[in-house]
């Protein structure tokens, strides 16, 4: 596996080698992030993974500092999946200069959800996303990224970015990958004692069962999603949101709600650690 830091560096590493397929991600890597490596690899001719901490997207009371960075175990791990080249910026590298241009996302989609609880974060998100796109789609024009659904208002974001600038890329998703009882796995799980992670699980219990019975007849969405607030507050947690969307647009579902087009979303905060989920139905 080829390692590069510069975006020079990379877009010579990249001449010549056809379309890539980019899986791009903050580090300490876990079975979820190797799985969309492995998606990835039939998708193009040469496969890029990047490692960079995105500080744009952090506000100033969250994680920046602390995020685990993880720098030779995620080595190790791209390249035993096969991994081809992976980009790595300091922040000087991809930040030469203050970032002040930056992309702002879709209002109705950033003033939701993810984009409500932390504002300024899709905007970080996208900015850094072109960046990227900019640098490893440079010498071919074009090529595929592949983004989890664990992180499913955030594709939407960056496929609306993609289509509304005629990116010439297709953008790719990738099932949630979880562990054995059900939790979804993340970067921040490695934050949880094991008294917490043995808790985590709760988050995607409480989706599953709002999603379950948002479907029964005459389901009153409102009061259920209140429902699956109070139950998880009352296990302990500080929820932020537990709703039911529609999956096109993540608008509320209007009328009865209809299987196969909606997803259940959550983010809560267990002792002081933030994990987010979602379920398709």
């Amino acid at each position: 596996m080829h390692i590069v830091h510069t975006i020079a560096d990379l877009r010579a590493a990249l001449a010549g080698r056809g379309r890539p397929a980019f899986v791009p991600t903050m580090g300490n890597l876990h079975a979820g992030h190797l799985s969309l490596v492995a998606q990835a690899r039939p998708l193009g001719d040469v496969s890029v993974a990047s490692i960079f901490v995105n500080r744009l997207q952090f506000a100033p009371h969250e994680d920046f500092d602390s995020y685990p960075r993880t720098w030779q175990a995620d080595c190790d791990a791209l390249q035993a999946a096969g991994c081809d080249l992976l980009f790595a910026p300091r922040e000087s590298d991809l930040y030469p200069q203050p970032q002040t241009f930056t992309v702002q996302p879709d209002p109705q989609l950033d003033g939701m959800l993810e984009g409500h609880f932390r504002p300024g974060f899709f905007a970080g998100v996208c900015t850094v996303v072109m960046k990227l796109f900019s640098a490893v789609f440079f010498a071919s024009g074009g090529g595929t990224a592949v983004f989890g659904k664990k992180d499913y208002q955030q594709l939407m974001v960056i496929r609306h970015m993609v289509q509304q600038f005629a990116l010439p890329i297709a953008i790719v998703a990738g099932e949630t990958a979880r562990a054995g009882d059900g939790l979804a796995l993340s970067s921040r799980n490695g934050y949880l004692d094991a008294a917490a992670r043995s808790r985590a699980v709760q988050l995607s219990q409480a989706l599953r069962a709002l999603a379950d019975a948002a479907l029964q007849p005459g389901a009153d969405l409102a009061a259920l999603e209140a429902h699956a607030l109070q139950t998880l507050s009352a296990q302990g947690w500080e929820a932020d949101y537990l709703t039911v969307r529609e999956r096109s647009d993540l608008s509320p579902p209007v009328g009865a709600p209809q299987a196969g087009q909606l997803v259940a979303l959550g983010a809560a905060r267990l002792d002081g650690t933030r994990l987010i989920d979602n379920l398709e139905f």
